[in-house]
């Protein structure tokens, strides 16, 4: 008799156990099925929800020097690839800035302390390219596949639910701080060094603000250190990228300009 319970105890874990992973795989097809879902449109209302979150959060400049600087830095740039860009400075020592998949660039007073406008312009070309190429986009998707948010659409089976401003509050620090592969970065550099031609700039600026993102991640402050670090991934390492446009600009018959 305790035999027969043995194994009747045994067939019935494993028996629970079927069945919670055929629970589980059921819910991460729903999951997966939900994510092929979801339009290109309907991540970017989750990012202007998120970048809602982050303006709420930080202080944005609305007048003086640090916005005339900025509308005269991006006069003209008004879309990209059908995206509408808009500008926005944030009163932040950081050295920063970065651009959303809707279109959302948020500039730091701290980058605007330490680069010359084309300089920076050389920057937002750099962030700018990620949009153009999905980076972003793509990015935040994956983000918000594999955040929790992604059972609340599940469960519902509808992706234009509403999300609690702790979740958009999560995958904005997420957008803010996303690591992009070599090949991303790369594709990027190359976009704002073109992005920088296209506007009738030297690209040897993008050289130049690359070294002063050099300079300040070893001799700024642990603030600055750690917001080039996200500005900025060692995939391929500075260096490396300097060199490139270096060669490049020269290459294409360009002066380098004296600091």
């Amino acid at each position: 008799m305790k035999k027969f319970s043995l194994i009747f105890a045994i067939a019935l874990a494993f028996t629970s156990c079927a069945s919670l992973n055929q629970a589980r795989l059921m819910q991460s097809g729903a999951k997966v099925m939900q994510a092929l879902s979801i339009s290109d449109n309907d991540i970017k209302g989750y990012v202007s929800q998120s970048v809602a979150q982050l303006d709420a959060q930080n202080q944005i400049v609305t007048s003086g020097n640090y916005v005339t600087r900025l509308n005269k830095i991006t006069k003209g740039l008004t879309q990209v690839d059908g995206t509408p860009l808009t500008f926005k400075v944030y009163k932040n020592n950081e050295i920063n800035a970065f651009a959303c998949a809707d279109g959302n660039v948020r500039v730091y007073t701290g980058l605007l302390d330490v680069m010359t406008d084309d300089e920076a312009l050389g920057v937002i070309g750099h962030e700018v390219g990620h949009v153009a190429m999905k980076h972003t986009l793509n990015a935040y998707k994956a983000s918000l596949f594999s955040s929790a948010a992604m059972d609340v659409l599940a469960s519902t089976g509808n992706v234009a639910a509403s999300l609690t401003d702790s979740v958009f509050g999560q995958l904005a620090e997420q957008m803010v701080n996303a690591k992009y592969s070599r090949k991303q970065e790369t594709e990027a550099d190359d976009f704002g060094y073109d992005f920088l031609k296209g506007a009738g700039k030297n690209p040897y600026y993008m050289a130049l603000a690359f070294e002063k993102l050099m300079d300040k991640s070893q001799s700024g402050t642990s603030a600055q250190v750690t917001s080039i670090a996200n500005l900025f991934s060692s995939h391929p390492d500075t260096q490396s990228r300097i060199d490139r446009v270096n060669k490049k600009a020269a290459a294409e018959g360009y002066t380098r300009p004296t600091k």
